[in-house]
């Protein structure tokens, strides 16, 4: 399928270099081909750095210039693949264009500043959503992507016994190889013990002196861990909303997981799920458009909370309570609703009864409904 960046790297790429980040497994590559004549990942313009005859290529500077786009892959797993890429592009921008990809962060590993600065597009590929598969979305597909994640692989397997062989290998490689790339880190079987025990975490406030506890290790190294997962998109974390009215908290942060579909507890999941495409919503809004977006919480000092508001250039557009089951309006949103300058609220869930007024006490509805009425992409 064509995926929702394709017409923006399309015209993107024809200024500068695109940079596309993203987790493993989401789609880069397969992407990136597209850009290529013939689309394989045999086109000598595909090189990829976990290959080591690519690798060695581009090393002594063996690079198809003559092609008209080149793929980059992974190269920045290179120490000083910034200042090399700035000097191709530099003497080459009239001629090749450049794309790059990578399973970390692009803008987490840099040393001295971006020596690319305004030589680049950002792009950030998230997984399968409900409306990037229909302009329609319905149940049947939420429920599909909750069980089986928004992976392309093991989505369009169809079968949940893939989606556990693909997760199993995938978690393998990301901890065990791509990480142990990018950072040094003594003992990396006690990173895939903290990433195993996130699962029950997601959805509540972050504490890293519970989580040092269980591994016995220092705050500092907690803390240095789940910086790492979020560069290479295992996790991602929202700060809460500080509104002026209402006495909230400041510093604990909430996670969640770029892959919901690894999460046991349904209702974890659930908001996980709604987490990841309002996240997506904000990054694409970001990446294609130049506005500043946010995603946060909502949540006091007596514990009543809403599980997400989006905000664009610091203004808050809407804010969202994630109920799996279908219920009655929480009364936080009324809370919220009277001391916030939120301008609507809405509860999604999975059933069908969809009531209530978003700027008013609150409207509760179905998430497919949710995701079309607002094109969450």
């Amino acid at each position: 399928m064509k995926r929702y960046l394709s017409s923006f790297i399309q015209e993107d790429i024809q200024k500068k270099m695109v940079f596309i980040g993203g987790p493993r497994q989401v789609g880069k590559t397969t992407l990136a081909l597209e850009f290529l004549k013939p689309a394989s990942v045999k086109n000598p313009s595909y090189i990829n750095w976990d290959n080591i005859q690519a690798r060695s290529s581009f090393l002594k500077g063996e690079i198809p210039l003559s092609s008209g786009t080149i793929v980059l892959d992974e190269i920045h797993k290179y120490s000083k693949w910034r200042n090399t890429l700035k000097g191709l592009f530099d003497v080459h921008k009239d001629d090749v264009k450049f794309l790059v990809t990578g399973s970390a962060r692009l803008d987490h590993f840099k040393k001295g500043g971006d020596s690319l600065l305004g030589r680049y597009f950002y792009y950030r590929l998230h997984p399968l959503s409900l409306m990037e598969l229909s302009n329609k979305p319905n149940k049947e597909q939420a429920q599909a992507l909750l069980q089986l994640s928004g992976f392309p692989e093991p989505f369009f397997s169809g079968r949940e016994k893939d989606y556990k062989r693909w997760h199993l290998s995938r978690v393998d490689r990301v901890i065990y190889s791509d990480i142990n790339d990018l950072e040094n880190v003594r003992d990396v079987a006690l990173l895939q013990i903290l990433l195993e025990s996130l699962d029950s975490r997601v959805g509540s406030p972050l504490s890293i002196e519970n989580l040092r506890q269980g591994l016995q290790v220092g705050h500092g190294s907690v803390t240095r861990w789940l910086d790492i997962f979020d560069a290479v998109y295992l996790s991602f974390r929202i700060a809460p909303f500080g509104a002026p009215k209402i006495r909230a908290v400041k510093k604990e942060q909430k996670l969640y997981l770029w892959d919901w579909a690894q999460i046991a507890d349904e209702g974890a999941r659930f908001e996980n799920f709604v987490a990841s495409h309002l996240l997506k919503y904000c990054h694409f809004i970001e990446d294609t458009e130049g506005d500043k977006m946010e995603l946060r919480y909502l949540r006091d000092r007596d514990g009543r909370e809403v599980d997400f508001v989006v905000i664009k250039n610091k203004k808050p557009l809407f804010a969202v309570e994630a109920k799996k089951s279908e219920t009655s309006l929480s009364p936080h949103i009324s809370y919220f609703k009277e001391r916030t300058g939120i301008p609507e609220f809405y509860q999604v869930h999975m059933g069908d009864k969809d009531f209530g007024h978003p700027a008013k006490a609150g409207r509760s509805l179905p998430f497919w409904t949710f995701c079309r009425e607002k094109q969450l992409i």
